[in-house]
């Protein structure tokens, strides 16, 4: 219906779903873990981890290469050869920043789906394959 007065307020409403929030891997369903940049140089980045160890750095003989300043050439390493079991981690390789996982610094930590990892100016979402889980708000 159209407005009939042109000063009056109108209301917006927004979708169910919250469309602030970009769907980053757009409805792809990797067969590995992966870790995306939220935040930094390469935002919107997606890598697949598809070997046990995974290597983050500056160097790009990395398996993450992250091209910035403030990461180390070989800043950490991930541990996914326990993937299967749900058991992944990360450890820092005496970067010079450090290596933060959930807010918090860490020489070495576990990973869990949706963990955040910050590296230098990066931050970055871990994923598992792991199907997601509707969480029952209604008790």
């Amino acid at each position: 219906m159209p407005n009939t007065n042109p000063g009056a307020t109108e209301i917006f409403r927004m979708p169910a779903a919250d469309s602030t929030v970009p769907d980053l891997m757009g409805g792809a369903k990797p067969s590995h873990p992966t870790l995306t940049i939220v935040k930094g140089p390469q935002i919107g980045q997606t890598f697949e981890l598809d070997t046990p160890e995974i290597t983050l750095g500056r160097d790009p003989k990395n398996s993450v290469f992250l091209n910035d300043m403030t990461v180390s050439r070989h800043h950490a390493r991930m541990d996914l050869a326990n993937i299967a079991l749900g058991l992944a981690s990360i450890e820092d390789l005496g970067s010079l920043n450090g290596t933060w996982v959930d807010g918090a610094i860490v020489s070495k930590a576990s990973l869990k789906d949706g963990s955040t990892i910050q590296i230098g100016t990066f931050r970055m979402v871990f994923h598992t394959t792991a199907r997601q889980r509707r969480i029952d708000t209604e008790a």
